[in-house]
C-alpha cells in the first residue's frame, strides 16, 4: 500500500493532461507536441504489456519487474524536470516527449506484474481496499498540490513545477525500494509461455466471462475520455479557460479522495455491480452535460462545469476500481499476467482510436461527443450485468 500510494501521488504530480501540458506550453514547446502527450502516455503504458507478460510468467519472483519499472519512471521524471529547466522550448519538448515514452513503457512493466503479485500476496476481500486506500492517499497529496497552486503558495513557474516533477521522480524511486521488501510467495513459472497467436486468442475464444469483461471495459473507456470534452463546453468563457486548471485539479482530486476507498470496498463485494453503477452514473452525467451543451450558445458556468467534472471523475474511479478487482478475482486459469496484458493491449488500441473523438468535436461540437460517450457508458452498464459475481467464489 505504501509503494502504491507513492506511485499514485507521483502520477498525479506529473499528469500529462494537466501538468505536462502546462509545462510544455510555458516553455514554448510546439502545440502538436502538447497534443500527443496523452496518446504517448496511454499507448506506451498499455501496448507493450503482452511482450512483458511473456517474461513475467517465466519468473518465480516477479516483484523486480514492478520495482524496476517504478525506478525507471522515477529516473525519467527527473530527466523531464532537468530538460524543462536546462533546454530551450522545442528541444525540451522533444526530450520530454521521449522521456514520457520511456516512463510509459516502464509503467507497462508495473501494470503487467501488479495484479499477479497482488493476487498472490493479498487475499480476496482486501485487494480492492489496498488499491482504494492507496488511491485516496495519492489523491490527497495531489489535492494539496492543487490547493497550493490555487492559493499562490506554490508559484506557477517553470522552475517550481519542475521541482514538483523531480519530487515525483523521487517518489517512484522510493516506491521501488519499498516494493522490494514485499514478502512475495514464489509463483509456478511457465518457461514455455511464448504467447503465440493461438495462445493469445484462446481467452477470447474459450472464456465467455473474459469476452464480456473486455466488451464492458471497452465501453467504459468513455469515463476516461470524457473530461477534455467537458472542459470544451466552457471553452468560450474566459473564466473556464486557462484559469480553470486549478478547479479541474481540485475536482479530480476531491472525487478520488471521497470515492477511491468506497469504490474499492464496493468492488470487493461485487466488482460486477461496481461497473454497472459507475457506468450508469457516467451515462447520466455525460447525458446531462450534452443536453446543457446543446441548449444554446451561453457558456456553462465554472461551478456547473466543476460539478460535472467531479461527478464524471466519481464514475471514472468506480469503473477503474471495478475492472481492476474483477480481473484480479475472476478465474484466469493461472494466467493472470496474460489476461491483464491482453486486455490492456486491446484497450490501448481502442484508446488510440479514441483520438477520432477530437475530430468529431471540432466538426460538430463537444456536446455530440459527450452524447456518444454517454451512450457508450450506458451500454457498458447494461453489458456489465452479464458479468459473473466473481467475489462469490471463495478461491
Amino acid at each position: 500500500m505504501a509503494a502504491l500510494a507513492a506511485t499514485k501521488l507521483a502520477d498525479g504530480l506529473i499528469d500529462p493532461k494537466l501538468v505536462l501540458a502546462w509545462l510544455l506550453n510555458a516553455i514554448g514547446a510546439p502545440g502538436f507536441l502538447i497534443g500527443i502527450l496523452v496518446p504517448v502516455r496511454e499507448a506506451g503504458s498499455l501496448l507493450p504489456q503482452l511482450a512483458l507478460a511473456r517474461h513475467i510468467e517465466r519468473r518465480r519472483i516477479r516483484k523486480p519487474f514492478w520495482a524496476g519499472g517504478s525506478a525507471i519512471q522515477g529516473m525519467a521524471a527527473l530527466g523531464i524536470a532537468a530538460a524543462a529547466i536546462a533546454l530551450p522550448g522545442t528541444a525540451a519538448g522533444w526530450v520530454i516527449l521521449g522521456l514520457l515514452a520511456v516512463l510509459a513503457v516502464a509503467r507497462a512493466a508495473c501494470s503487467s506484474s501488479y495484479k499477479d503479485i497482488l493476487a498472490r500476496t493479498v487475499p480476496k476481500g482486501r485487494r480492492g481496499s489496498v488499491s482504494g486506500t492507496a488511491g485516496t492517499i495519492g489523491a490527497g497529496g495531489v489535492l494539496v498540490f492543487a490547493l497550493c497552486l490555487g492559493a499562490d503558495i506554490l508559484p506557477r513557474t517553470t522552475g517550481s513545477i519542475s521541482v514538483v516533477i523531480a519530487f515525483a521522480g523521487l517518489l517512484w524511486i522510493g516506491a521501488a525500494f519499498i516494493f522490494l521488501r514485499l514478502d512475495e510467495p514464489e509463483a509456478d513459472p511457465d518457461p514455455d509461455s511464448d504467447f503465440q497467436l493461438e495462445e493469445l486468442v484462446k481467452p477470447l475464444q474459450q472464456d465467455d466471462e473474459f469476452r464480456t469483461y473486455i466488451g464492458t471495459r471497452a465501453l467504459m473507456i468513455s469515463t476516461a475520455l470524457a473530461p477534455p470534452f467537458l472542459v470544451m463546453l466552457g471553452g468560450q468563457s474566459s473564466e473556464t479557460g486557462v484559469a480553470n486548471l486549478g478547479m479541474l485539479m481540485l475536482a479530480s482530486s476531491i472525487a478520488a479522495i471521497t470515492s477511491s476507498y468506497i469504490w474499492g470496498r464496493f468492488s470487493d463485494r461485487s466488482s460486477r455491480k461496481t461497473l454497472m453503477t459507475s457506468g450508469a452514473l457516467c451515462a447520466a452525467v455525460l447525458g446531462l452535460a450534452a443536453a446543457l451543451g446543446g441548449l444554446g450558445d451561453n457558456p456553462i458556468s465554472s461551478w456547473v462545469l466543476a460539478s460535472l467534472l467531479f461527478l464524471a471523475q466519481l464514475a471514472y474511479q468506480g469503473a477503474r476500481a471495478g475492472r481492476k478487482t474483477h480481473l484480479t478475482d475472476m478465474d484466469t486459469h493461472g494466467h493472470t499476467s496474460l489476461y491483464t496484458a491482453l486486455s490492456n493491449s486491446m484497450i490501448g488500441v481502442l484508446l488510440l482510436c479514441g483520438g477520432a473523438f477530437g475530430w468529431l468535436a471540432d466538426a460538430f461540437g463537444p456536446a455530440l461527443v459527450l452524447a456518444v460517450l454517454a451512450s457508450m457508458a450506458g451500454a457498458g452498464a447494461v453489458l456489465g450485468a452479464r458479468l459473473s459475481e466473481v467475489q462469490d467464489d471463495p478461491s
